[in-house]
């Protein structure tokens, strides 16, 4: 898995193209992850008690990592990301600027 619960990402398609946001929680079998803040959709909730009303809810929804880009700490741009392995280490690495992330 390229992207990783904590990552800073850039969005690259849909309604919030061009923002960074920090991961939240990834699904790996989905392919898809939560970015707080992005991709905020409205749910509607019926009312659970006698005398309550229901509403909507904002929260967010997953985006799919092929919309997301891993913004490198060191270099600061959206990347690419490969993998590199030192013994039994393995690492991923920033392609831009070669640094691991």
């Amino acid at each position: 898995m390229k992207i990783r619960k904590g990552d800073n990402v850039k969005i690259l398609s849909g309604k919030d193209r061009g923002k960074i946001g920090k991961v939240s929680r990834v699904f790996g079998k989905e392919e898809k992850a939560l970015v707080e803040g992005m991709n905020l959709v409205k749910r509607h909730t019926r009312p659970r008690r006698q005398g309550e009303k229901g509403q909507r809810v904002t929260v967010p929804a997953a985006i799919d990592l092929s919309n997301l880009a891993l913004v490198c700490p060191k270099c600061s741009k959206p990347a690419r990301v490969g993998f590199k392995t030192h013994g039994k280490n393995k690492f991923r690495v920033c392609k831009k600027c070669k640094s691991e992330v």
